[in-house]
């Protein structure tokens, strides 16, 4: 089975190119630029201008994947706020392309979209059920370029992940717990939010539930979450723990003493009911994904 994944050069795309790599899937990665896959990954990579629909087509007619993982994104809500029209492109746009070529191959291809939480509202944990109702422009792309999936892919599957985390290395650019990890190491104080609740998901359970979601070929919307609500403030804390760090750094604050440009959800994160189900998703907790991530302190 031959597995295009866009959005390769990103953290999840990485990560998700060497767990299929490593799985026996025949794997065919494509980012914008040089790779900067590690070397552990043998297979093909393709550089893609995916704002281009000829390049586009010309990578789908070339590669002819039985599975596209569209991972490729702009998902910083502030940069999607500041730059719409460039947001549009990115997130709706090159998955109008990406559609349009897998169905101009003339064979049914099984098309898995990595969208986000952030298509859904506030007062979560949510199941797929819920009414999307995204809180900024983000999200409102995020949802057109669902609603394209499920109205042209005859086969697809819309993968929602949310708050995900995991180890880095070179040429991986890390995320809020290396973050909070690098300026605890620094002596640095740092302020957390402790009024936004997520539910925190190690990548390494994102990659399972892809492989999954591509064995299976179910159609239809799937979460992938961790199943512990914490707040930012809490993950940071048991990190600090964890890695026998200086908590007393770390200061609880509210959201409102960051003056963010676009508005986020208090109570967020998704339910993994229908994952566990339907496709065996097990997740770990997050203190053994803090373990995973960071090793045995």
């Amino acid at each position: 089975m031959k597995v295009l994944v866009t959005g390769a050069n990103g953290f999840l795309g990485q990560h998700l190119c060497l767990h299929l790599d490593k799985a026996g899937f025949s794997v065919a990665a494509t980012g914008r630029g040089d790779s900067r896959l590690p070397f552990a990954f043998s297979q093909i990579y393709y550089p893609a201008d995916l704002t281009s629909r000829e390049e586009v087509a010309d990578l789908v007619s070339q590669v002819q994947p039985d599975v596209i993982v569209h991972a490729a994104a702009m998902s910083k809500p502030d940069e999607c706020n500041n730059q719409r029209e460039t947001c549009l492109l990115h997130n709706v746009e090159v998955t109008r392309y990406l559609i349009d070529a897998a169905n101009n191959t003339h064979r049914q291809v099984h098309f898995v979209y990595i969208s986000t939480d952030f298509v859904l509202g506030d007062n979560g944990p949510h199941d797929e059920t819920v009414a999307p109702a995204p809180l900024n422009f983000y999200g409102e792309s995020k949802l057109q370029s669902e609603q394209l999936v499920a109205a042209h892919m005859p086969l697809y599957t819309i993968m929602r992940p949310v708050f995900i985390y995991g180890p880095v290395w070179e040429g991986l650019k890390g995320g809020f717990l290396q973050w909070v990890q690098q300026s605890l190491e620094q002596g640095k104080p740092i302020k957390v939010v402790n009024d936004q609740l997520r539910t925190p998901t190690f990548i390494g359970d994102i990659c399972k539930g892809l492989e999954a979601i591509i064995h299976k070929q179910n159609n239809g919307i799937y979460h992938l979450a961790g199943k512990e609500v914490l707040s930012p403030y809490q993950m940071a804390i048991q990190l600090a723990e964890r890695l026998a760090l200086d908590a007393s750094l770390i200061t609880s604050v509210t959201a409102d003493t960051f003056n963010e440009p676009v508005k986020r959800a208090k109570k967020a994160g998704l339910q993994i009911g229908k994952a566990e189900t339907e496709l065996g998703y097990v997740p770990v907790s997050f203190n053994e994904g803090l373990q995973a991530t960071f090793g045995k302190r």
